[in-house]
């Protein structure tokens, strides 16, 4: 632009259209106006370098914002799923505790159950000091349950193979029994016989039917005649239909050959 300025003047000044101060003025004028021009383009390229520089940092700023939002969106999930699982757990929490008591309450009345289950009435103490020595000997086992006692008495302290007849050591048992019953109230006295399976063989007894009634009634009128109450006894015999193990050894028919004087409960 400053050189078309400069040309013109010198073809003004050639033609001898303008005067030298003319001329001089013009081309002042055109530098002005070239240096005006650079100024210009020098402000225009630093605008635009400007402006690059602030879309680049706008851009920046873009991609932090971004990133901010999107920490922000996972931090209040995480905060929600927080609150989510505090509230689970505080729900576990009350139905654990809720679990606690019942735990409790039902271990009290367990305890209490079991305390009255295992507590032993005043014949059972009486009977468990009386045959010490039975028990110990294991030829007598006692036992005591919700009120239920059972005397059980091995057959051999009793009786003779295939007899019905109570011998001196079973007479003396029975006699020390019988100390202890002779002041029960309100309990039957049930005195019950059983046998292994082995066959009678006839005679007296024609089957384990016979055999086992006829020990019962023996062991009956013993304690009869040793002062106990008849009134509450009664027998029973049920032969080799109840056993407390199989009949396939002969320590498990010894254990089946027995008889049981139960304390119940009258109805």
């Amino acid at each position: 632009m400053r050189t078309r300025l400069v040309l013109a003047a010198l073809v003004a000044l050639s033609t001898g259209c303008v005067s030298q101060g003319k001329f001089d003025a013009k081309a002042l004028e055109a530098e002005q106006l070239a240096k005006g021009l650079n100024d210009e383009k020098g402000a225009r390229e630093a605008a635009e370098a400007k402006v690059k520089e602030l879309e680049a940092k706008a851009a920046e700023l873009t991609q932090e914002k971004e990133a901010l939002t999107a920490r922000l969106t996972t931090s209040e999930s995480r905060l929600t799923a927080n609150a989510a699982e505090r509230r689970a757990l505080e729900e576990k929490n009350a139905q654990l505790s809720a679990l606690n008591e019942e735990l409790a309450r039902n271990t009290r009345k367990l305890a209490q159950a079991k305390e009255e289950l295992e507590k032993k009435s005043s014949e059972y103490e009486s009977l468990a000091q009386s045959l010490k020595q039975e028990i110990s000997e294991g030829k007598i086992e006692l036992s005591e349950l919700k009120g239920r006692m059972t005397v059980q008495l091995k057959d051999k302290i009793l009786f003779a193979s295939g007899s019905a007849r109570v011998g001196k050591e079973g007479e003396a048992a029975l006699a020390k029994i019988a100390d202890a019953l002779k002041t029960v109230q309100g309990k039957i006295i049930r005195v019950e016989g059983h046998t292994d399976d082995v066959p009678t063989g006839g005679g007296q007894f024609p089957t384990n039917w016979e055999l086992s009634l006829a020990r019962a009634m023996a062991v009956v009128r013993s304690l009869q005649d040793a002062g106990v109450d008849p009134t509450a006894l009664s027998a029973a015999g049920y032969g080799q239909y109840q056993p407390m193990a199989p009949n396939d050894s002969p320590e498990n028919r010894s254990l089946n050959r027995r008889i049981e004087i139960v304390l119940a409960p009258k109805l």
